[in-house]
């Protein structure tokens, strides 16, 4: 159980730092030309492989130009991370770009389209009267 407490400890340590790398350490301007934001690390077991998940706001070509940007300062970032963290060994880094955000808003959207379109049944729902009679039913 030690272990998985050292996982999760380890990679929001990794989370910390490159969120601060990407505030003042990496120099590559493809990396400024979009909002980014570290959303999580999932960190293997053995601290070898670390995958970074970033939200990246912006336009289309914006966040490829940004992923590109990160995916060249691989070394740079593990390198930082080698003398930050001070592990044995510096686990192998991979940028991935997170796209839960657009999901999350992809699905309020239709969320909100279904109300616009069928409002009725959502105000016959919360009608007063109907409330009233069925607390008076029970």
């Amino acid at each position: 159980m030690a272990t998985g407490r050292r996982v999760s400890r380890v990679a929001a340590l990794i989370k910390r730092e490159v969120s601060q790398m990407l505030i003042q350490g990496i120099k590559d301007d493809r990396v400024g030309s979009g909002l980014i934001s570290v959303t999580a690390v999932d960190l293997s077991g053995d601290l070898q492989h670390a995958k970074i998940f970033v939200s990246i706001y912006g336009t289309e070509a914006a966040k490829a130009e940004t992923i590109a940007g990160l995916e060249s300062a691989t070394g740079y970032v593990r390198k930082q991370l080698g003398q930050r963290l001070q592990l044995r060994r510096t686990p192998e880094v991979i940028f991935c770009e997170d796209h839960s955000f657009d999901e999350g808003a992809r699905v309020l959207s239709l969320l909100d389209k279904l109300n616009h379109d069928h409002p009725q049944k959502s105000s016959q729902s919360l009608d007063p009267q109907r409330v009233g009679s069925a607390e008076g039913d029970s």
